[in-house]
């Protein structure tokens, strides 16, 4: 059977599935509303349909949430910084990736939910924006959007890009597909060689790989607005040793409340600033700290914590950066809880010794970098995790050498954003072609057309 037929064929019954679970997506937009009332906004952009005059956005972004918009941050910075008037577009799929893209640049940037994977709504997608090339953060591997972009002749590059081995092996079914859209991608540029490999076994021609490192260590820290904040938070909390639970995910919310159970018993004064994953789960972990029988204050209702209250609530977005900057020492979830992990360099590049769960699949190597350094502490369950908050707690002298290990690592870890500009320089638009093509873009009844 011919290449192209066979591809013919596999779309077909990939898109055939996807029409046919239209109204489940409907019910997901229903039932994540109930939790989070974003979700029940702006549906029209999920499946590519808008209003108004088409936008041209000649380089276009896709994060699918705030972790990967916080890691193309560096990325988005540098294009803005490179052309300010060029009109760059962030696409993301959560509503807390769109307020994150919100409070990073505002006005700056066109933002819309990218639709779902449904042929005409990327096509209408495509049409709205005409992207001259599409930058899609890590492992955004949508079969019908790269298909699409293909046969619309925009190039997309694969940027930050990693590939666990779990991810690998849950490509088992659509790996026919996804490797023939996989070939479709100018550029895979991975976080490490052993990203690459994995691509290429996924379906990647080897010459499309790159290694160009992990763009999370090119994070850029406000040292001085670090140390505003801190002095403002222990003003209000007063000088006592403080812990931070980030990125918690609710199977890890009751060891959270037996971790501090058990380590105020050693530091009676010790004071726990939380930061839930997702903001559905602000109020719920606030009640369980309640139900513990301690003090709370959120930053949302009290802006602050003061010398009488036993937990901080961050239910607010965007700032756990800077709030790690109050701890003496930092649990990263996603890791006691089978996630895979969460951003381990953001605590580190702060000067914060850090402690994990064993479950860092997401985070391979940069645990066995930070590790190395000495900069991270794996604690196997929540009783070695403890042991490890315990030490670290107790340990001034450990917590120093930590903190300015991780520190050191992320400093040289740094130049990924400079790779990945050289890699895509070649197909980012000058500005004098966008200026070029704006004035002469084309209507929505020419050569783009819906399907």
């Amino acid at each position: 059977m011919p290449s192209d037929l066979t591809e013919r064929l596999l779309r077909g019954l990939y898109s055939a599935l996807l029409y046919v679970l239209v109204p489940v997506t409907v019910y997901h937009l229903i039932w994540r509303g109930f939790r989070q009332p974003a979700y029940l906004q702006r549906w029209n952009e999920r499946y590519g349909v808008y209003s108004g005059a088409p936008v041209e956005a000649p380089v276009w972004v896709h994060a699918v949430s705030v972790g990967e918009v916080n890691a193309a941050a560096p990325l988005i910075n540098a294009l803005l910084a490179r052309d300010p008037a060029r009109r760059l577009l962030v696409t993301t799929i959560t509503p807390t990736g769109s307020e994150r893209v919100r409070a990073l640049w505002g006005p700056r940037v066109e933002h819309v939910y990218l639709p779902y994977d449904l042929s005409g709504a990327v096509r209408r997608f495509l049409a709205r924006f005409r992207p001259r090339i599409g930058l899609i953060v890590e492992t955004e591997l949508w079969p019908n959007l790269l298909f699409c972009c293909r046969d619309a002749g925009v190039p997309t590059v694969i940027v930050n890009a990693r590939l666990s081995a779990r991810s690998l092996r849950g490509y088992r079914v659509l790996r026919p597909l996804v490797g023939r859209a996989l070939r479709t991608v100018d550029k895979v540029a991975t976080q490490s060689a052993d990203d690459g490999r994995r691509f290429v076994k996924l379906g990647a021609l080897r010459d499309q790989v790159f290694d160009t490192g992990n763009l999370k260590y090119d994070i850029t820290v406000d040292e001085t607005a670090v140390a505003a904040l801190a002095a403002e938070f222990t003003a209000g909390a007063g000088a006592r040793p403080v812990w931070i639970a980030a990125s918690t995910h609710p199977d890890e919310e009751a060891i959270v409340v037996d971790l501090h159970r058990r380590l105020r018993a050693h530091w009676p004064d010790l004071l726990l600033v939380w930061a839930p994953r997702h903001p559905e789960r602000f109020r719920g972990a606030s009640q369980l700290a309640v139900d513990a029988g301690w003090r709370v204050a959120t930053r949302a209702l009290t802006t602050w914590p003061d010398a009488g209250d036993d937990v901080f609530v961050l239910d607010t977005l965007g700032e756990l950066g800077l709030f790690f900057g109050c701890a003496d020492v930092a649990f990263v979830g996603g890791s006691l809880q089978d996630i895979g992990g969460h951003n381990l360099l953001e605590p580190a590049a702060v000067g914060v010794p850090v402690v994990t769960g064993p479950h860092l699949q997401n985070f391979t190597d940069i645990a066995r970098q930070l590790g190395k350094a000495g900069a991270l502490r794996i604690g196997a369950d929540a009783d070695a995790v403890y042991a490890h908050l315990a030490a670290l707690l107790g340990d001034a002298g450990a917590r120093a050498e930590m903190a300015a290990s991780g520190r050191a690592l992320v400093a040289a870890g740094r130049g990924t954003l400079r790779r990945t500009l050289e890699l895509i320089e070649a197909d980012l638009p000058t500005p004098d072609t966008t200026t070029a093509r704006m004035r002469s873009a084309p209507s929505s009844g020419g050569a783009w057309r819906d399907a």
